[in-house]
């Protein structure tokens, strides 16, 4: 990777929208390797069977990094049946506009093949934005997404929503665009959360987490607004895999919870 794009990635600040352009500047005559690679990490714990949860990493981790920053772990503390499956979906599988569909092909159907009922979507940052765009383009095709502070556009756009009175006031666009792009996709992402306002059984689906040190805070707790009581985690820490690990040990512990109420995956009290 050049080293000017390596320390453009490490600023939280740094709007999407040119990282990517210069991303695919640099690396439009390297194509990534399909499929995306992968790493199982089975359930410690036997089951009848197994929910999956995937997990996509920020913008600079690598597969590598996911299988060593203690997230798989993390999960299966709270909810030990549960198979975590790490996903290496780095920034060149975005450029093209496919993540969505990569992530279709080449993870989550053959999952299902492989007789998976359940299936969680997670990422942090870059990974949260990446979730939310294979819900927004194949809405509740998954279980639930599970967000570790997601990019969601830039400050701009974010406190244009916050003036608007948050995501439900907030009116996206209209009419809404045939698919996803470069130039729209911030706006449709938020398309998608004020949508959750009138769709409650998705939003009931969601969960989102953030650190209070975060740049992304904001950002995540409009989502907040959107979500079901429980279902947003705000808990020390900055934009960094510690403060994540820790999310998701208290997320998947609710989740569990939910799956041992009898009316299912309710919201806990």
């Amino acid at each position: 990777m050049p080293k000017c794009l390596y320390h453009l990635m490490k600023k939280p600040r740094i709007a999407l929208t040119g990282m990517l352009c210069l991303l695919l500047a640099a690396c439009s005559s390297v194509p990534p390797k399909e499929p995306m690679p992968s790493s199982l990490i089975p359930a410690p714990q036997a089951a009848a069977s197994h929910p999956l949860v995937i997990v996509l990493p920020g913008r600079s981790d690598s597969l590598r990094d996911l299988q060593t920053n203690g997230i798989a772990p993390a999960i299966q503390k709270s909810w030990p049946v549960a198979d975590v499956l790490l996903v290496g979906a780095t920034p060149p599988y975005y450029m093209d506009g496919r993540i969505a569909r990569r992530l279709r092909t080449q993870v989550i159907e053959p999952a299902r093949r492989k007789g998976y009922r359940e299936i969680w979507l997670t990422g942090a940052s870059q990974g949260g934005m990446g979730a939310l765009f294979y819900e927004y383009a194949y809405p509740g095709n998954v279980t639930g997404l599970v967000l570790y502070a997601p990019f969601m556009g830039s400050e701009k756009l974010i406190k244009r929503i916050a003036a608007a009175g948050g995501p439900e006031r907030w009116q996206p666009p209209m009419p809404k665009p045939a698919k996803m792009r470069l130039q729209n996709y911030q706006v449709e992402m938020w398309r998608l959360v004020h949508d959750w306002g009138t769709e409650r059984t998705r939003a009931r689906k969601v969960w989102i987490a953030c650190g209070t040190e975060d740049d992304f805070l904001p950002a995540a707790k409009l989502i907040e607004t959107q979500l079901p009581p429980g279902h947003f985690v705000e808990l020390d820490g900055g934009h960094d895999w510690q403060t994540w690990d820790r999310a998701a040990t208290r997320i998947f512990n609710r989740i569990a919870v939910a799956h041992a109420s009898p009316t299912g995956l309710s919201t806990p009290k």
